[in-house]
């Protein structure tokens, strides 16, 4: 049987800001570009909150990837 990963809100949060500061795209601009507040980005990107499917969606599109990849980017 495979091995749980380490997945969590905080690698979540990781996978997030290492793509967008790949993209080179600020909180600010990324936040517009997903439809969500600023803050609430760098909430996400340091573990602080959980997000719905809806809203992981957005982010993996304003980062142009799909959600799949991102979550692997983050296990």
């Amino acid at each position: 049987m495979p091995r749980a990963t380490r997945f969590s809100r905080l690698t979540f949060g990781q996978a997030i800001r290492r793509q967008r500061e790949t993209l080179g795209i600020s909180q600010e601009a990324f936040a517009e570009m997903a439809n969500v507040h600023r803050t609430y980005i760098s909430s996400i990107e340091l573990g602080i909150v959980s997000v719905g499917i809806e809203v992981a969606n957005e982010l993996a599109g304003a980062l142009g990837i799909k959600l799949s990849n991102l979550i692997r980017l983050a296990e």
